[in-house]
């Protein structure tokens, strides 16, 4: 049988500096960069509501206050183009609201998966602590959640620093609960079509016709594979940690994958860190064949999207118009670094892809 561990556990090449994408790097005012909803920040200042941006800000005030009258903002912790990320307190008790600013169709159905969770988890506690629900409107895109205590593993999607082994253990712990949990039926559906998905890569030339015929091998000897319920969005910028154990926030792609999705995203993200990909690795494979196939299939998809994701950044970057910013330039060959070590990694799973399909 093919071992995972002879490939995807592979010596670590030669380290590129690990980039970040731009528009997650930490603000020079603020130290604790893309953090994650409900991480302890001290407030500084007030919530600024002038100038031109201030008027989308204040149509988010409302809208949170509509559904939270009692609901006081102190701070804008992040705003990004399609969400902003209030903190302040309901009642007395630290809070964070959540607000979507671009109503496309695609986020606005997101958003309300993400309220549709908060609102599960209500009813159905999953086994790691997550943040409280204190209000939703799915209408109007709006989230009001329990501030939680704790440090973000990582702010960075891809770490430009290993983090600490424990920090990266207890992420992994708190992901693989999640997976070990089951739901009660119909309360979750499954966010990815895996051959559409595949389909679609296909098309925008990111997979060859020799990865779509693997994969669909692969899938083919899935279709009657048990799901696993994920997180679906594994990043170490979604595990705060307190003394209390840690807490996963950021439920907008929770559903039922097939058997690994979440160990190929973070298996992703740490590049660096060569023992926890192997134990990663180790633990995708652990319940024979099927899930080792499973976790390749994840993984394959997972990797395609970042590259898609970091490729239309760095044509961005390349096509913006007039002078270069402070900093553009190097964002730019970040960006380029990050790629090339992505391009390897798909490389990696791509030849473990083709190693299962041999055993089949």
């Amino acid at each position: 049988m093919y071992s995972a561990s002879t490939s995807l556990s592979a010596p670590p090449r030669p380290a590129y500096p690990a980039a970040a994408e731009p528009v997650l790097r930490p603000h020079p005012s603020s130290p604790v960069g893309r953090s994650a909803p409900g991480g302890s920040h001290p407030l500084s200042g007030r919530l600024d509501l002038t100038g031109p941006q201030g008027t989308q800000l204040r149509t988010a005030v409302a809208a949170v206050q509509r559904i939270c009258p009692d609901f006081i903002p102190a701070q804008l912790l992040r705003r990004g183009g399609r969400t902003a990320l209030l903190i302040g307190t309901s009642g007395r008790a630290p809070a964070v609201a959540k607000c979507l600013l671009d109503h496309s169709p695609a986020w606005a159905e997101r958003f309300r998966h993400e309220i549709a969770a908060y609102r599960t988890f209500v009813r159905h506690r999953p086994p790691v602590r997550v943040p409280r629900l204190i209000a939703a409107d799915p209408d109007s895109c709006v989230l009001v959640m329990e501030r939680m205590t704790g440090r973000v593993v990582s702010p960075q999607r891809h770490p430009a620093r290993v983090p600490t082994r424990g920090d990266v253990r207890a992420a992994l712990s708190a992901y693989t609960r999640v997976n070990m949990w089951r739901p009660p039926a119909g309360t979750f559906e499954a966010p990815i079509d895996y051959p559409a998905r595949i389909g679609r890569y296909h098309e925008l030339g990111l997979l060859t016709d020799r990865d779509l015929g693997d994969l669909q091998k692969l899938l083919h000897g899935l279709a009657h594979a048990q799901g696993q319920f994920c997180h679906g969005d594994a990043m170490l910028s979604n595990v705060l940690l307190s003394p209390a154990g840690p807490s996963l926030v950021d439920w907008e792609h929770a559903g039922w994958y097939l058997p690994g999705y979440d160990l190929a995203v973070l298996w992703s993200v740490l590049a660096g860190d060569a023992a926890a990909r192997r134990q990663i690795s180790q633990q995708a494979q652990s319940a024979g064949p099927a899930a080792r196939d499973a976790f390749l299939v994840n993984l394959m998809l997972v990797l395609t999207r970042e590259i898609r994701t970091y490729e239309t950044a760095v044509q961005r970057t390349m096509r913006a118009p007039g002078p270069v910013a402070p900093g553009a330039a190097e964002a730019g060959e970040e960006q380029r670094l990050l790629l090339r070590r992505l391009h390897d990694d798909c490389g990696m799973a791509r030849r473990a892809v083709r190693a299962a399909v041999g055993t089949r």
